[in-house]
């Protein structure tokens, strides 16, 4: 209780829901209303375009820059479900834009969430000055405008179309953000990666602002991420010696897909990811990754006599400071430690990830013993 005696009860207790907790307090949401809570609001809307392209109900996804400052995203899926034309699948464009999910995503291996806590187009409309939903479906074209997350009017039908799909276009709120000039840089970055993580994944990015480039980027990346090893590592796509290998493991409920290259220097290079989401703290799949490399490179050292009888194993950061290496794993359950997703849990995932990278770079090895010789060369 305060010197002047007032009291605290009910009556002082704001109870702020949807769109107005979003505008009040928009950092709980994107992670900041400077340049990286901008492109959160970019990635909540790529997010849900892509699940349609990794779902098989989409092929392509197109992201553009316009000259008016405003973000367009489209889709050639079949159409978000629009409830005024009698649509009963969920969840309808209406619910999309205006409903934050009872949960954030659960990102099963069969999606992506780009946003910060995957929680969809609901979060962009909110914090978007405007925006504009079209949807072609069933023969029909539907039109619905937004301001500040508030639906102007009911979806209205345009007529009809022989297309499919979904764009989003929306123009981000200048009242919340201290920049509404979204980097190219940064946005192509992202959509590379995602590329790299999705092999079936074909997205574009066209920047149409005055200053921009009128060209679109294509990422297509069918080499998975051996593709973007060779990318980081001019040198082992040169030399075609990269191991790259992909593998199921039910025991952790998913998939791995893993790549490296060796090089020759000394910078630990390790990218990973989970559902397709960077994990930067690491995590269970890195430690498994670290563990089974380092086992199958001492157990060939020994082998093959490369290390005498007295001389302790090769560390495992000796190790990894001769590698390039991407580990992607796709879980049904992935477990994170935060809310983030920076940090992968789950000791089933490190069990199964050391033992397939033990056996696929023991493999790999055996099978290019000069490489091998002269790569344990390098960390003795």
């Amino acid at each position: 209780m305060g010197g002047d005696g007032a009291m605290y009860d009910a009556t002082r207790i704001q109870v702020l829901e949807g769109r107005e907790a979003i505008r009040k307090r928009p950092g709980m949401y994107v992670g900041s209303t400077g340049e990286r809570g901008l492109h959160q609001l970019v990635f909540e809307v790529v997010d849900r375009a892509v699940d349609e392209v990794l779902a098989g109900r989409a092929e392509s996804v197109d992201v553009t820059l316009t000259p008016g400052g405003s973000i367009r995203v489209t889709d050639d899926g079949p159409g978000v479900p629009v409830a005024a034309a009698g649509d009963t699948e969920t969840p309808s464009l209406e619910a999309l834009l205006t409903r934050m999910p009872a949960a954030t995503q659960s990102g099963g291996r069969h999606s992506v969430t780009m946003g910060l806590f995957g929680l969809g187009p609901s979060v962009t409309n909110a914090l978007s000055r405007h925006l504009t939903a079209e949807v072609r479906r069933n023969g029909m074209h539907w039109v619905q405008h937004y301001a500040r997350g508030e639906a102007i009017a009911p979806p209205t039908r345009k007529g009809p179309t022989t297309r499919t799909g979904t764009t989003i276009v929306f123009e981000p709120d200048a009242d919340i953000f201290s920049t509404v000039e979204c980097s190219f840089d940064v946005l192509a970055q992202r959509f590379s990666e995602l590329a790299f993580l999705n092999r079936n994944l074909t997205l574009s990015l066209t920047d149409r602002r005055p200053t921009g480039q009128a060209r679109p980027l294509r990422f297509h990346h069918p080499g998975g991420v051996r593709d973007l090893i060779a990318s980081l590592d001019a040198r082992a796509a040169a030399h075609a010696d990269i191991l790259g290998f992909e593998h199921e493991d039910p025991r952790m409920a998913g998939t791995m897909e893993v790549a490296l290259g060796w090089s020759d220097t000394a910078a630990a290079r390790v990218h990973s990811f989970a559902n397709s989401s960077p994990t930067p703290e690491g995590g269970t799949h890195v430690a498994g990754f670290r563990d089974g490399a380092t086992a199958a490179i001492n157990a060939f050292a020994r082998e093959r006599q490369l290390l005498e009888a007295a001389q302790p194993d090769i560390g495992a950061d000796r190790i990894i400071e001769c590698l390039t290496v991407a580990v992607s794993v796709k879980l049904d359950r992935p477990e994170f430690e935060g809310a983030t997703r920076g940090l992968l849990g789950g000791t089933a995932v490190h069990a199964c990830v050391q033992e397939a990278v033990r056996e696929h770079m023991g493999t790999w090895l055996a099978q290019h013993p000069k490489l091998a010789a002269a790569v344990i060369g390098r960390t003795t």
